[in-house]
């Protein structure tokens, strides 16, 4: 039996993958891999087999199933695997399944963290996630359409709010949110293909967003791409900076 490694690649750039992971790509005899990876990474195995194993929306993809068989049978023919993930393996990255399979065939792995895209997208648009007097909480999540449900509002009430795969339900994610009592100005940053050449971001608000029209008119169906919603993301100025400040040091008082 082999070593199955399950990687986080981080964001898109290929030299923001750890150096651990780097390295294990190096070694690794093969490579399954998600669609949205950079070519680029897969450079760092220059050796190695690759197999695309990833999923896209509204294309022909491969069945988790038949991806957790590919991973345990390539364990069992060779010693060093990766299967090499978008951002983090452990976030919206279906790693337990995988895991689950690899303990059932009694095949040892290991997990190596990765920059996610909420990180690297903050990082991008130079806006924290948190912000002293103004975001004391974030939430990461997925749009669910699953009816009478109260995930929205629940994901309502952190200050900093980011959706993945939120894309295509961008204006009704915004129409629930202000629903849920989020006010019509509240700024939105939309980021897409963060860190890689073809990233590119948009600034409006959520009332903005609720409409479509031009949000809906920019956003590229073939990009990955990130809603993130709250104060912490308007346009930076000192005024806003001292604000967050002073009403942090009220707080204190």
């Amino acid at each position: 039996m082999g070593k199955v490694y399950l990687i986080g690649a981080g964001p898109g750039a290929a030299d923001l993958i750890t150096v651990r992971g780097a390295k294990l790509l190096n070694q690794a005899q093969v490579i399954l891999h998600d669609a949205l990876i950079e070519p680029a990474m897969l450079d760092y195995a220059p050796d190695a087999r690759k197999i695309a194993v990833g999923k896209r929306c509204g294309r022909r993809s491969t069945a988790q199933h038949f991806i957790n068989k590919q991973i345990v049978d390539a364990a069992r023919e060779h010693e060093i695997i990766v299967r090499l993930k978008g951002g983090d393996p452990m976030l919206f990255g279906r790693a337990d399944e995988e895991m689950r399979a690899l303990e059932a065939a009694g095949i040892e792995y290991e997990v190596v963290p990765g920059i996610t895209a909420a990180l690297a997208s903050a990082a991008t648009l130079k806006r924290s996630l948190t912000l002293r007097g103004v975001s004391r909480s974030v939430a990461l999540a997925t749009y669910s359409r699953a009816p009478d449900t109260d995930e929205i509002r629940e994901q309502a009430s952190a200050d900093s709010l980011v959706f993945y795969m939120g894309r295509d339900s961008a204006p009704e994610i915004a129409q629930q949110l202000i629903g849920a009592g989020r006010p019509a100005s509240t700024p939105v940053a939309i980021v897409e293909a963060c860190s890689t050449p073809r990233e590119r971001s948009l600034t409006l608000t959520l009332g903005e967003m609720a409409i479509g029209g031009e949000a809906h008119d920019w956003l590229d169906a073939s990009q990955p791409s990130l809603l993130m919603i709250g104060e912490a993301f308007m346009e930076r100025s000192l005024g806003v900076s001292v604000q967050g400040v002073e009403a942090a040091m009220q707080v204190a008082a």
